[in-house]
């Protein structure tokens, strides 16, 4: 049994360089790692953090006299922390995913393929049911049970089973799950058109007396899933160490050891992998991509990302309460010569949430045009001349970050009614602001990106953008009305036309200055091989020795 309506999913285009810039097809999903002018990582130490079955730290020995084979990942920010359902950020996916897995998966190229399911199909009332596989078992050497099952799924979903999680849109309008005979049923309020999409990208499972025994802090700083390597050494923001799980389903991993590092500086990932310190970086920016190329011990493995960029603006809060200001905001950014100034080409620009070759993306939409007289006559409607603005931004989060934010407001300090600065932050801080519970807790001018795993245009309106979404910073009945529609919508053509519709909206709205597309070039030492994949999960285990 598999899933039904899933052949829309979209398959990445591989990047091909042209000396320091490229063109680029569509592709794959979120963006990770980052690159930034200044700054770097969170250097504070914490306690090592052993997972529930593996009491090891530091090298793996395997026996038998063969040479241990070890990969180094630096990416540009550490993680927020160990609990799978408790982040928002890929960067944390990325080093909590090597341990937590879901009921699904998807291949390198986005394709849906069964994880610790092997079975799925959806049933008559349009619940969707998942058969788990025989003899699973969590690092601590506990079976995998349909009750874990389903707590991780209410825990994610429902505030009042443990957390108030910032995944609980991720797996669509749940109602509840029930158990069977090794088998889950998840319901949902109405029919939800890609609950298949969203398990294969969402809905890591944890150990239900695991998670309640233990604390947050403990969750945070420990490990104990399912996947293909055990947590051996965790300093929080500084490194995390991993060994391989020799009971792994899908059979242990070849990867003796893998440690995952950060740098928020582009440079000293790029010299890290040069000097063989590293075998994977994340986001080398243009300028480096002919220096990596040239080199004799690396090359560049490159993937077009499905992450936008935006400047996201609050609507409850002056001036961005406007709309007019908003759509100023807009024609006051010139994002092409940003792309070829800042980014060297290695973008395209948006004007829509959807993505090109994503379910809903609206073909009709062009970008904001580059207009700062019109700009300057929008701030002056808008009632707000003269007002005083800052943009934050993330330090070597996403690629090239803090340039662009400074190319940005430049440009919107250029006008002769605003001004505008920067506001450098670490990411690990930003995140916590970005995602607060409060709305108005929440930064009022932010750079982010925001990356697809489902290839699907509710994924990104519905979390940023509805009225409940988990990282709203809009509200507005209409587009919340058109989201709700798209939600339990069965005929699949007509749900792209409600989705294209709430991107039409979405763009005179304009919540968010819209930006471009990211780019995702690795690093990649030439001891190993490995091709990435289309969502941007870093998957060492499946790397090999050259």
């Amino acid at each position: 049994m598999s899933p039904d309506n899933d052949d829309h999913v979209n398959r990445r285009t591989m990047l091909t360089y042209a000396g320091t810039a490229a063109a680029v097809g569509l592709a794959g999903c979120s963006g990770n790692g980052g690159d930034g002018s200044d700054g770097g990582s969170d250097g504070s130490d914490g306690d090592d953090g052993m997972d529930g079955g593996d009491g090891s730290d530091g090298e793996d020995g395997s026996d038998g006299g063969d040479e241990t084979f070890e990969v180094g990942v630096t990416m540009g920010q550490m993680d927020s922390g160990l609990d799978p359902q408790d982040h928002a950020e890929t960067n944390t996916e990325i080093i909590v995913g090597q341990m937590y897995e879901g009921l699904l998966d998807r291949d390198k190229k986005g394709g849906i393929i069964a994880g610790l399911a092997n079975e799925w199909e959806r049933t008559d009332d349009g619940s969707v049911r998942f058969m788990l596989r025989d003899g699973l078992t969590f690092h601590n050497g506990d079976e995998v049970t349909p009750e874990d099952v389903r707590y991780s799924i209410r825990r994610i979903v429902f505030e009042d089973v443990g957390i108030v999680s910032p995944q609980t849109n991720d797996l669509g309008p749940v109602s509840e799950v029930t158990t069977g005979d090794g088998q889950v049923t998840v319901s949902f309020d109405g029919y939800n058109p890609i609950a298949f999409q969203l398990f294969a990208t969402n809905g890591p499972i944890m150990q239900q007396s695991w998670v309640e025994e233990h604390g947050s802090d403990y969750i945070n700083r420990n490990a104990n899933g399912t996947g293909p390597f055990r947590l051996t050494e965790y300093q929080s923001g500084n490194v995390v160490r991993y060994g391989p799980n020799e009971e792994y389903w899908d059979g242990a991993p070849a990867v003796d050891e893998l440690t995952m590092s950060a740098s928020s500086e582009s440079s000293t990932r790029v010299n890290q992998l040069l000097a063989e310190e590293t075998d994977i970086v994340t986001n080398v920016p243009p300028n480096e991509v002919s220096r990596v190329e040239g080199s004799d011990v690396a090359s560049i493995n490159s993937v077009a990302s499905a992450r936008i960029i935006f400047l996201q603006m609050r609507y409850d809060v002056e001036p961005f309460s406007s709309q007019q200001f908003r759509q100023a905001m807009n024609h006051a950014v010139d994002v092409e010569s940003i792309i070829e100034n800042v980014l060297n080409g290695f973008g395209n620009i948006t004007g829509q949430p959807t993505l090109e070759g994503h379910v809903g993306h609206n073909p009709d939409i062009d970008p904001y045009p580059y207009d700062p007289d019109e700009a300057e006559r929008l701030v002056e409607e808008s009632g707000h001349a003269g007002v005083e603005i800052t943009l934050e931004t993330p330090i070597g989060r996403y690629l090239r970050d803090v340039q662009i934010a400074q190319a940005a407001a430049s440009q919107i300090d250029s006008l002769s009614n605003v001004s505008c600065e920067v506001q450098q932050r670490e990411f690990s801080s930003l995140v916590q602001d970005v995602t607060a519970p409060d709305i108005e807790d929440r930064p009022r001018f932010t750079l982010l990106g925001w990356g697809n795993g489902e290839f699907d245009g509710s994924q990104t309106l519905t979390p940023l953008l509805s009225s409940e979404g988990a990282l709203t910073i809009l509200k507005n009945d209409e587009l919340d009305s058109l989201l709700e529609q798209a939600e339990t919508t069965q005929d699949p053509d007509e749900r792209v036309g409600i989705l294209q519709e709430a991107n039409q909206l979405a763009h005179d709205l304009a919540p968010w200055v819209f930006m471009h597309q990211q780019f995702s070039v690795y690093g990649v030492s030439s001891d190993i091989s490995w091709e990435p994949r289309a969502d941007e999960f870093i998957d060492p285990d499946t790397a090999t020795q050259q």
